[in-house]
């Protein structure tokens, strides 16, 4: 069923103007006004959506409706959804001659539609037992290569803050030997979009033989997935083997922020003190406001 709603959302616009003769007089002015802009469509209000048909809003509802949407923000995020085509190494739905604001446009909505399937998609137990294990680690490492790299140094940044040993690694090789030399109690969170990267699922496999948790954030059933611990499975409407990756970098620092403030809910009350310590260091390096 989730598959069929997804290519559904894909299919929105192909839809609409598929349907565009079937439609009554005023849900055919709702359509026409959408398909001469689709980005600024997903922008409007229901109000200026309805201004911009010459219809009533509860015209605009019964056209989203109609199109299997529960009311008109479903139906933005849907519209959103289904800007999702491409040119490649540069973005979704671009066209070469784009303007700055038009590409602009487009790979920003692009990437709130992938973060909302994102949200729909992320399983709470598993978020949870890998807070679980977070916050009982002796120590945590953050491993990511390629375009997933500055995710683990992004959550090395964050993480460092909760008074456990943390640190992020790039290279191949040092993961490797910081997998070889773990033990039970080490957390290891290897990020990887394909989970299909044969050094990753090695290294994965490595540090669960020493005893290790691996904890994965990666793409569901992929070979990664099925050597870890626990996975946070993550899917992006993008082919990283054609296009820079976009979205799913944003969604895997969003992953992080989730882990981090469950990191910080689970130390109680009492360690906000110890976070607020460490931000006040940061006021004699800045000019006041």
């Amino acid at each position: 069923m989730a598959a069929n709603q997804a290519q559904r959302d894909d299919n929105l616009l192909e839809d609409i103007q598929l349907r565009l003769d079937t439609l009554n007089k005023s849900e055919r002015k709702v359509a026409e006004a959408i398909l001469r802009d689709p980005s600024a469509a997903t922008r409007y209000s229901i109000a200026a959506l309805a201004r911009a048909a010459d219809v009533s809003e509860p015209t605009v509802n019964r056209f989203c409706r109609g199109f299997s949407a529960t009311g008109f923000p479903d139906f933005k995020i849907r519209l959103a959804q289904s800007i999702a085509t491409g040119t490649p190494y540069i973005g979704q739905n671009v066209e070469p001659d784009d303007t700055v604001a038009e590409f602009a446009d487009k790979i920003m909505l692009s990437t709130i539609a992938s973060l909302d399937k994102a949200r729909q998609a992320l399983d709470p137990k598993a978020l949870s037992a890998a807070i679980d294990y977070l916050i009982q680690a002796k120590q945590i490492n953050f491993f990511g290569m390629g375009g997933s790299a500055p995710v683990a140094m992004d959550a090395q940044h964050k993480f460092f803050r909760f008074n456990i040993p943390v640190m992020s690694y790039d290279d191949a090789l040092m993961q490797r030997m910081v997998a070889a030399g773990s033990t039970t109690g080490d957390v290891i969170v290897l990020i990887s979009y394909t989970g299909r990267t044969r050094e990753t699922v090695e290294i994965a496999q490595q540090a669960r033989a020493n005893g290790a948790t691996v904890i994965g954030i990666t793409m569901p059933g992929s070979p990664l997935a099925e050597t870890c611990t626990v996975v946070i499975e993550v899917t992006a409407p993008e082919d990283t083997e054609v296009y820079m990756p976009m979205s799913s970098r944003i969604i895997h620092l969003t992953v992080i922020d989730i882990l981090a403030t469950g990191v910080t809910l689970k130390r109680g009350a009492d360690f906000l003190g110890h976070l607020k310590k460490i931000k006040e260091s940061l006021k004699p390096t800045r000019f006041p406001v």
